[in-house]
């Protein structure tokens, strides 16, 4: 019996293939087991199989020939600048100071923060910009190290969003809802493909230490109402990256041992009378937990490091818990199989000391972004690992308060158009996709919605945005909802 959805009545999911199994003697730790180690899945039948050694997910193969094996997702937490950092409009310049046509905004709600200005001046940037590479992609001086690996990036200055705010807006690009409670693209990803090495985690993420800003909740990387175990697992700076992970003083690896053997009779009792998927869910977290005692050290050290890899990455990547650290940590993660690796970098919601703030993040991001990119070109791994970078929305072209030339200033949260970049995984090189209008309010041509977003990284990794879903409380689900088209034209 197949169950391509893990079809269930309630906020509980029916017991999938291997939970029957289970019930008919192979028992609790045998199918644990099996999903950790005998690598048999339970879902629709596909004409791409899957990697040897993948593990736990409800497919069967792919839905199309994959271009990217792995995600590294470089989140930039506050809405960055995109009028300042990579859309160039010269025509803010000639009219610094001017006020926003009513023709340009149209029936553009704003935030509380702005709709009750009396005046919404507009406000050129402060910053140079300069084409780069043999794309001529604009791109501001605030991002030197950007600029040189432009023809290796893809920009999308059409992405736009539904939220104009901040904890909707990051829970919507994380899981295609502004509401919490759904699976993240990375848990999407591990009950779809599952895992591909035993001792990792398939989804990790990382937060960049000691930052601002809007706080970053734990559902943006949770399972929602997937089973649990395909929730990310966060690596933290400090002695302990994984809690829990290493053993309490005065307890042994094998007196662990015993406890999670223990534990398991304990929980295939309970099995027995109730065929529960939380259950085996609950002992694969055990087994994996157990596993990472010896890979979590290794992956973290970086004492095998060259140190022009480490100089590449900037000063900082010495510093556990840095941004540029992070970006070190993501490629190793990547080189050890892990699938989709989530980075967050907060504090750039800049709603005034535009000039200093945002100056100050693309120090700390500018350098190791780019790092991570060439060191992955360099180790032949770009081409089948897709890089993105960006936030939740963009920034307005007019000043949020009171406005003077030449002072410094900010922008308000703006919805409607804002840049990302993309990067290696089957993604076009050296181009640009997408436009604004000449005052960077509007989308002037071909628009990318998040949906759209999500759809094109699925179809990049060889799924079918459409096909992978969940039911829950009596529908199916997607990552894309209803909603989503693939951004063929980006694709290389």
């Amino acid at each position: 019996m197949t169950n391509p959805t893990n079809l269930c009545t309630g906020t509980t999911p029916a017991p999938t293939r291997r939970d029957w199994l289970a019930s008919f003697g192979m028992g609790l730790g045998g199918i644990a087991l099996a999903d950790l180690f005998g690598r048999e899945a339970a879902a629709a039948t596909t004409e791409l199989a899957l990697p040897p050694g993948s593990a736990g997910g409800v497919l069967d193969g792919f839905h199309l020939p994959p271009k990217a094996k792995r995600v590294i997702y470089l989140f930039q937490s506050g809405g960055p600048s995109q009028l300042d950092l990579f859309d160039h409009k010269p025509l803010l310049k000639e009219r610094d100071g001017e006020q926003l046509p009513e023709s340009v905004r149209g029936s553009q709600r704003l935030t509380g923060m702005s709709g009750n200005q009396s005046s919404i001046p507009l406000a050129a940037s402060p910053f140079a910009f300069q084409q780069h590479g043999a794309s001529g992609a604009w791109i501001s001086n605030l991002l030197p190290y950007t600029a040189k690996i432009a023809d290796r990036l893809c920009f999308i200055h059409s992405m736009h969003t539904e939220s104009i705010n901040h904890g909707p807006g990051v829970t919507f690009m994380q899981s295609g809802s502004q509401i919490p409670g759904r699976p993240s693209i990375g848990a999407w990803l591990d009950y779809g493909l599952g895992n591909v090495q035993d001792n990792l985690p398939a989804f990790v993420v990382l937060i960049t230490k000691n930052k601002g800003g809007q706080p970053l909740m734990s559902h943006l990387w949770g399972a929602g109402f997937l089973p649990t175990k395909h929730q990310a697992v966060r690596f933290r700076s400090g002695a302990d990256p994984v809690l829990y992970v290493n053993n309490p003083p005065g307890v042994s690896t094998e007196s662990r041992r015993q406890v999670l053997d223990g534990l398991r009779a304990l929980h295939e009792h309970q099995f027995a009378s109730t065929p529960d998927a939380v259950i085996a869910a609950r002992i694969a977290n055990y087994e994996m937990a157990f596993r990472m005692q010896a890979s979590v050290p290794a992956v973290t050290d970086f004492s095998d490091e060259p140190a022009h890899v480490l100089d590449a990455y900037g000063p900082d990547a010495r510093d556990p818990g840095s941004f540029a650290a992070n970006c070190l940590l993501a490629r190793r993660l990547a080189e050890r199989g892990v699938r989709f690796i989530q980075l967050y970098h907060q504090d750039w919601d800049h709603h005034g000391g535009l000039k200093g703030g945002i100056s100050s993040e693309a120090k700390q991001t500018d350098q190791p972004a780019a790092a991570l990119v060439q060191d992955l070109a360099d180790r032949g791994m770009l081409d089948d690992t897709l890089v993105v970078w960006g936030g939740e929305f963009g920034r307005t072209n007019y000043c949020q308060g009171f406005y003077r030339p030449g002072a410094d200033f900010g922008r308000d949260h703006h919805p409607r158009c804002f840049t990302i970049w993309m990067a290696g995984g089957g993604v076009k090189p050296g181009t640009t996709w997408g436009e604004t209008c000449e005052f960077g309010y509007n989308i002037a041509k071909d628009p990318v919605h998040v949906h759209d977003l999500h759809a094109t990284m699925l179809h990049l990794l060889g799924i079918d945005h459409e096909r992978l879903t969940y039911r829950f409380q009596g529908r199916r689900y997607r990552l894309t909802d209803v909603h989503g088209k693939v951004v063929n034209g980006i694709i290389a």
